[in-house]
């Protein structure tokens, strides 16, 4: 099971670089889309500056459900994992039952062995 745990921290190393990109990219965009009045030689319009802040939030709005899309999926990967693990579990033990059954009945077949 080491090998699995290995292989979901990889993936949620990646899941979480993946959500700090989008962040960075996000604010990034926003930032690298205003300018400096004085720079442009032009006076900053009170729609354009709503505009970029209505863009700014939308693209913060989408990294927020991009996140928790994510910590989702991570939280699905984690009980499918322990889902797999309890399965294994309880084919064992049956397993064991069955021949504790077979061991106490010196050989004797039991009703509800074939049902394996």
């Amino acid at each position: 099971m080491d090998r699995d745990s290995h292989s979901e921290d990889t993936l949620s190393t990646m899941v979480l670089e993946n959500i700090k990109n989008k962040l960075i990219h996000a604010f990034r965009a926003t930032g690298e889309s205003r300018e400096d009045p004085q720079e442009s030689g032009t006076t900053v319009r009170p729609v354009s500056s709503i505009s970029r802040s209505y863009q700014a939030n939308e693209e913060l709005r989408r990294a927020q459900i991009d996140g928790a899309i994510t910590w989702l999926r991570s939280e699905l990967l984690e009980m499918r994992s322990q889902d797999l693990q309890l399965a294994q579990t309880l084919l064992g033990l049956n397993t064991e039952i069955q021949r504790l059954r077979r061991e106490s009945y010196g050989g004797v077949e039991v009703e509800g062995d074939d049902q394996q």
